[in-house]
């Protein structure tokens, strides 16, 4: 059973009409099988904030065994105690705990309002999708899980379709991940920074620098904190995914705003324009952290573009929401994201 829509979004936007197609609704078994990917990724998450919240120079476990790593069988078992030496570690330090349960809890809520924006959008239109797949690390990798993802079953019925489902993520997961910005920078403890001090800089989005500007707050001297740190990794992930690239949400915006040919055109300029920044990063920055960025692109480039079913006039709301979207993308955008000395 199906029934017409008609978008109507502004005197020159003519209405089309788009079917609704009815799809069967997650089973009991398909429930089960999402929500213990999401319990786990939980658990990586929490455990990877929790790493990131222990003192420098405290023993949180992670030297367990190395002296004797020449004995390769037993990597694994010190990698299981290194895990449990973090986990008793933070049981017996609460306030660790608290930070990777924090860490853990926003991070985890900025994927899962991004992917419910793609989700119930596929739903209103009638497209067949999955719940969403939340994909864990292992244990004490950062930043804890390898993101959340759809799968759409079903064709696209219509270029504002394609608009809106594409672009509902992104935007859903900034909203969520906007507050969680805020508190994250006006929560920053500052003490100085030593000369000649090495390690690894969490370069800020302008989104944090704004906020900073905003509040007067200096960045640079901020010791960051899991709210910080949960945001990061969130503009990282919004920006990545607005790439304007394949089947990435970005893709999906580029396709409906301009066409098949200017998306193919698009992506490739993007996709040469980050291999230049990647080598710029490793050069400047000494970060290979934008190979990843090209790494995904070159896949994506590979990946065809599905056609929608009709390509209506996509409306004056959906262009200035266009507009909107491409501003997020300039707030959230790094183009070198770490610093390492």
């Amino acid at each position: 059973m199906s029934e017409a829509l008609n978008p109507s979004d502004s005197p020159d936007s003519p209405t089309v009409p788009i079917n609704r197609r009815a799809f069967p609704k997650p089973t009991a078994r398909q429930w089960t099988l999402h929500i213990s990917l999401l319990l786990v990724t939980f658990v990586t998450t929490t455990v990877c904030g929790i790493v990131m919240a222990i003192p420098q120079g405290s023993d949180g476990g992670m030297a367990a065994g190395t002296g004797g790593l020449g004995s390769l069988w037993l990597i694994p078992l010190y990698y299981l105690q290194a895990v449990f030496e973090v986990i008793r570690y933070a049981f017996t330090h609460l306030s660790v705990l608290k930070d990777g349960l924090i860490f853990s809890g926003s991070l985890l809520a900025i994927l899962a309002s991004h992917e419910s924006g793609h989700y119930l959008y596929c739903r209103y239109y009638g497209v067949d999708a999955t719940l969403p797949f939340f994909i864990p690390q292992p244990p004490l990798l950062i930043p804890g899980t390898f993101g959340a993802f759809i799968r759409m079953k079903s064709a696209v019925p219509s270029r504002r379709a394609l608009f809106d489902i594409g672009l509902a993520g992104p935007l859903a997961g900034f909203v969520v991940m906007l507050p969680i910005a805020f508190a994250g920078v006006l929560t920053l403890q500052h003490k100085p920074i030593e000369p000649g001090a090495s390690g690894i800089t969490f370069n800020d989005p302008l989104l944090f620098r704004l906020i900073g500007w905003a509040f007067k707050i200096n960045l640079n001297d901020g010791v960051i904190n899991p709210f910080y740190l949960a945001a990061w990794f969130g503009a990282l992930v919004t920006a990545l995914n607005l790439m304007p690239v394949g089947q990435l949400d970005g893709g999906h915006g580029t396709f409906s705003v301009f066409g098949k040919r200017a998306h193919w055109a698009i992506g490739h300029v993007a996709f040469a324009s980050m291999a230049i920044i990647s080598v710029l990063g490793w050069i400047w920055h000494g970060s290979p952290s934008g190979f990843v960025y090209v790494a995904l692109l070159a896949v994506m480039l590979r990946v065809r573009h599905p056609q929608p079913e009709q390509m209506e006039p996509l409306g004056a709301t959906r262009v200035v929401v266009a507009v909107l979207t491409l501003i997020v993308f300039v707030l959230c955008f790094l183009p070198f994201p770490l610093t390492i000395t």
